[in-house]
């Protein structure tokens, strides 16, 4: 869950590993750290905190000049965030910067001990680097050999980016599980973990498959396979800008990508739309295909997990077939009653994501077919799966998902409005109508992010609160659990998500004087259950902020604050009632002062177990 970034050409290294870094903080930022050649030595410069910390050390100690180097920001995973535990590790001739987990270090560990090898700091990436430094001295300081008799001892996910003493004009790579790409420019080539470190420099890029080792030079970069055999590897092109990674006036990554949303959706469904129809045969899926599957499990985690929830209750709805949602770091290990006949979908923004790769591996090993459903081009999770539909939501830089969800929402309403009508449990007439409503779904969004006064009204009013819930019915339970998520995970309040029928059940013990309760009642035929449900808490005590449609005007006794909706499909209110949700958690965190797009303990990609 760490950002690498190296670069080798003309420039001054330092900058670029820093201006990369800077667009890879959100995997990370513990700790950062950079090693640039500077007179053909390595020079190492690296601190606890965020990167604006390393480069206030470096100004006052100096920064590494030269025209080859590697960087990192950290997500701590073995030892805690301190100088000595920060990237880049080193060992002898050997320097080297690293993203994943070595599962085996403690092993290795001891075999190096017991060889005379001393360590600094508590982390498993100074294993990797002493060890490989161990096998260039036995292999007579050939980099690659040692790079290969490395990695055959290695169990975990890793990718590296690797620095030798003798050879101040390269910069090696290699990954396992973990991503990496390689940037091609005009004589200046680059590593990161994500394009978007490099897209100020190059759009062109190669995608590294694990077991693939790449030596990099301004010449051009070459590429090795575990048996130190070249390989020829397609040139791809990234299909956005850097533009598209910054912030573009707003003050938040996350306040932009709120507002990205309508053209996402956009950019998400268009292209899968064909004469009023969905039509997914770009995607590997059709009609025909669709017939084959008896069940159907939805795989994610987080965020992305919510919107396999509002999928279920759709597809179950339209299409009659039995869905499960799980939780990708619970199915692999309980056994899941998965085979052939199955499909598994698993849904990821990064396509990285450890646990959920995992769980499409071992669907696939037990028969069932799988669709990944998937952000980010050319990831594991994309190369992997049977079926693949990508979201086009662009770079999320923000760690908590605003417009990933919202597009992985939209692509699970086309995928059940065409099983469905393959299934026959819907006409076409019926298919065309609710594709035009889910095409209709940007304009009412946008014309909510025209009217979020209230929302900040409404944060205004959350802030000094200790715990609170959310709480709806069907559909909204499912989005209530998102709306939950984003509060706590930028404003660090504790919040949690009930179904609004099960608060008698235990729940409703935990409701104080002035306790926020935040209800989602979109669900017409589901209403007045979920309005005597908030009527349960407000006699109890608690403050009641309502998101429900404009149309609905709440008695006194119902809610304190209401958020209106415009009318719209019950089937589609998720995708509108979302909306002021984000903003009610992102104006919540910057009246408190958080970091909002960089909250304490999270990283964007989880690419570790």
């Amino acid at each position: 869950m760490c950002g690498i970034v190296g670069y080798v050409g003309q420039r001054e290294a330092a900058d670029v590993l820093l201006d990369g870094l800077s667009r890879l903080e959100y995997r990370g930022y513990d700790s950062a750290g950079i090693a640039v050649f500077e007179n053909e030595i390595i020079k190492v410069a690296k601190s606890k905190g965020r990167l604006a910390d390393l480069q206030a050390k470096m100004q006052k100690e100096g920064k590494p000049s030269g025209h080859a180097g590697i960087g990192h920001t950290r997500w701590a995973t073995h030892g805690e965030p301190s100088d000595r535990n920060s990237h880049p590790h080193g060992g002898g001739n050997v320097t080297l910067v690293h993203n994943g987990i070595i599962e085996n270090y403690k092993k290795l560990k001891e075999f190096l001990l017991s060889k005379g090898r001393k360590f600094e700091s508590d982390t498993d990436t100074e294993v990797i680097a002493q060890l490989l430094d161990y096998y260039y001295e036995e292999h007579h300081g050939n980099p690659v050999e040692a790079i290969v008799k490395t990695l055959k001892e290695l169990e975990g996910s890793y990718a590296l980016g690797i620095v030798f003493a003798d050879f101040p004009d390269r910069v090696f790579a290699m990954r396992k599980e973990s991503p990496l790409i390689v940037g091609i420019g005009e004589n200046e080539c680059f590593i990161a973990s994500d394009m978007t470190a490099i897209l100020k420099y190059t759009k062109n890029y190669y995608l590294l498959e694990p077991g693939e080792i790449a030596v990099l030079s301004r010449q051009g970069a070459k590429v090795y396979n575990l048996h130190y055999q070249k390989i020829e590897k397609e040139l791809k092109t990234a299909d956005w800008d850097v533009s598209a990674a910054e912030k573009g006036g707003y003050e938040h990554y996350m306040l932009k990508e709120i507002h990205e949303q309508p053209e996402s959706i956009k950019k998400t469904i268009t292209p899968r739309i064909e004469n009023g129809l969905p039509n997914l045969e770009e995607c590997g899926i059709t009609p025909e295909k669709l017939l084959e599957f008896n069940k159907i499990h939805i795989v994610a985690c987080g965020t992305a997990m919510h919107a396999g929830m509002v999928g279920k209750y759709v597809i179950e709805k339209l299409a009659k077939i039995s869905v499960n949602v799980d939780i990708a770091s619970e199915f692999r290990y309980r056994e899941p009653l998965v085979g052939e006949g199955d499909l598994v979908i698993v849904i990821s923004q990064s396509g990285e994501t450890a646990d959920s790769l995992a769980a499409l591996r071992l669907s696939k090993e037990l028969g069932a077919k799988t669709l990944a459903i998937v952000n980010a081009k050319g990831s594991s999770i994309a190369r992997e799966a049977d079926m693949l539909i990508y979201t086009h939501a662009g770079p999320e830089i923000a760690v908590a998902s605003t417009k990933a969800y919202m597009v992985q929402i939209a692509v699970m309403y086309l995928f059940a409005f065409e099983l469905a009508l393959a299934n026959k449990k819907i006409d076409e007439t019926e298919c065309r109508r609710l594709t035009a409503l889910l095409q209709g779904t940007p304009d009412k969004i946008s014309e909510i992010l025209e009217h979020k006064e209230m929302t900040q009204l409404i944060a205004s009013e959350l802030i000094t609160a200790d715990s609170l819930l959310y709480i709806g019915r069907g559909l909204d339970y499912a989005l209530s659990m998102e709306g939950s998520l984003k509060l706590k995970e930028i404003s660090y309040i504790h919040s949690e998500s009930y179904a609004a029928g099960e608060l008698k059940h235990g729940t409703i013990s935990l409701i104080t004087e002035n306790m926020p309760v935040i209800a989602v009642a979109t669900q017409q035929n589901l209403f007045d259950k979920t309005i005597s449900n908030i009527k349960e808490v407000k006699a109890r005590g608690a403050r009641v902020v309502l998101v429900s449609r404009e149309s609905y005007q709440p008695e006194k006794d119902v809610a304190d604050f209401k958020f209106g909706l415009p009318d719209y499909e019950d089937l589609l209110m998720p995708m509108l009632a979302v909306v002021p949700l984000q903003l009610i958690a992102y104006y919540t965190a910057v009246l408190k002062g958080t970091d909002v797009d960089k909250p304490r303990n999270l990283a964007k990609s989880v690419t570790v177990e």
